[in-house]
């Protein structure tokens, strides 16, 4: 099947050609005709199956053909360049709202219509006025859109097509409060489309409340994996990822590799660990800024750096191309959250590998790893005979450090603490760390003058943070 086949416009298919897209995507061929038709539709579609052009190429289309014929006001309005927002698309991460600007952007070079994106971490400035300049699409992250709706700046009367993407994700971030507020200012009449990776019955609920008869469309279920995705497991204590980690990257041919961290401390600490070893890596997660972020992806892309630690918020909806390999240093709570991760690998047509780490307390979520995608995952080694293996003494050192910051990042794990706040927060803990108590026989060595503290080597200093992170 063609896209000829699908109704999509004469415009809209010279920009396809031109673009080298020739042979839709399952997602497209059971999304776009319904879309064209002016249905409600849920999907169930993963990362990477094309899910994009499914909603914007038809919104493109239906937004061409609804376009008021040329009057008077409509030529008034055309030059004074205000234009009303039409339709708008709700997107869970800053970087996946930049995609789907870019994909409109390429899709839509052709047409008449103008976009623009707004997400949180940058200067509302030049959003506000590219949004007053009149714009047909809107793309947005809940809570910069919800600031504007607020401060009378973003006006949605006039919408059409209310575009729900990653909707899942959304939920997972807490952002159920946001969306239900933005469905308020938007008009009964409209076309919703809401695409998710998963179907948990909290995101059914929601389809039924904003959903009009939706014509629904699964194209792969949440429990498979990618048929050329390699999957292993390998059984270690924590004190030995670091070293079994280093080992593999530096033993195995790839290319583009992910690492997935449980939590955004523990991908800083994975890094400056790696970097050690003369591994060049960089670490996304909430706590970097929107353009560290933005950096580190553009680089990521062109192979510098090769290995990119992250957390699973800050990676979502990222589409990275050619990744060989993807690695769970931290296996995650959730199965399905797995599968989100492998797929990164293995796209367009090519193969690739996926390695987990699992200790005695992952066992658990790993069986039901396998149970989800009744699959056993084959049993790997890694041999570890140039590297030392940490001792417990040392991972111990730490150990409490961690645990904290680790907590701390699973009970908000988007939102971070500002920097003096974090800062005040380590010297806390190094002043409690620190303070006086009362030993048993303690010798004259273990006792220090009031305000001195004993040096550490740098070598040292490196050792303790990497076997933390191992912890």
């Amino acid at each position: 099947m063609k896209f000829e086949d699908l109704s999509v416009d004469s415009t809209l298919l010279s920009t396809l050609d031109s673009l080298g897209y020739h042979t839709p995507t399952a997602i497209q061929i059971k999304a776009i005709p319904p879309v064209l038709q002016g249905r409600d539709i849920i999907a169930c579609a993963q990362t990477g199956t094309g899910k994009t052009a499914a909603f914007a190429l038809p919104v493109l289309q239906q937004l061409m053909q609804t376009s008021p014929k040329p009057s008077g006001a409509e030529n008034r309005r055309k030059r004074s360049g205000r234009r009303v927002i039409r339709a708008l698309v709700l997107s869970p991460t800053r970087e996946l709202a930049s995609q789907i600007g870019e994909s409109l952007a390429a899709y839509g070079q052709s047409t008449p219509l103008k976009h623009t994106v707004i997400f949180g971490g940058v200067r509302q400035g030049s959003q506000v006025n590219a949004i007053q300049a009149g714009v047909d699409i809107l793309v947005a992250t809940p809570g910069r859109l919800l600031d504007l709706i607020g401060q009378k700046l973003v006006d949605l009367s006039q919408l059409q097509i209310l575009v729900l993407d990653e909707a899942d994700h959304m939920l997972d971030m807490g952002f159920i409060h946001d969306l239900r507020k933005i469905v308020r200012c938007v008009p009964e009449q409209r076309q919703t489309l809401m695409f998710s990776a998963t179907m948990p019955p909290e995101i059914r609920q929601l389809a039924s409340q904003w959903l009009k008869r939706p014509f629904q469309v699964d194209v792969t279920p949440v429990a498979s994996t990618p048929e050329r995705v390699a999957q292993g497991v390998c059984f270690l204590e924590r004190t030995e990822k670091i070293s079994a980690l280093v080992t593999y990257l530096k033993s195995t041919q790839r290319s583009r590799t992910l690492v997935f961290s449980r939590t955004k401390h523990g991908a800083d600490k994975i890094v400056r660990c790696l970097k050690r070893d003369g591994i060049l890596a960089a670490a996304i997660h909430g706590n970097k800024s929107q353009n560290q972020r933005t950096a580190v992806i553009r680089q990521f892309n062109t192979d510098r750096p090769p290995v990119l630690v992250a957390t699973d918020l800050a990676a979502r909806g990222l589409d990275f191309a050619d990744v060989s390999h993807v690695i769970n240093f931290d296996l995650p709570d959730t199965p399905e959250t797995y599968v989100h991760r492998i797929g990164r690998t293995a796209r367009a047509g090519n193969s690739g590998e996926a390695l987990s780490f699992c200790t005695n307390d992952d066992r658990t979520n790993l069986r039901s790893i396998e149970r989800l995608t009744k699959q056993k995952i084959q049993v790997r080694t890694i041999a570890d005979s140039n590297l030392p293996a940490e001792s417990s003494e040392v991972a111990n050192a730490d150990a409490n450090q961690l645990d904290a910051d680790d907590s701390n990042d699973i009970a908000s794990p988007e939102k971070s603490l500002s920097q003096p706040a974090k800062r005040r927060r380590r010297r806390r803990r190094r002043a409690t760390a620190q303070a006086p108590t009362k030993l048993s026989g303690a010798s004259s060595d273990s006792m220090q003058k009031p305000g001195r503290r004993r040096k550490r080597s740098g070598a040292n200093r490196s050792k303790q943070a990497c076997a933390s992170t191992a912890r």
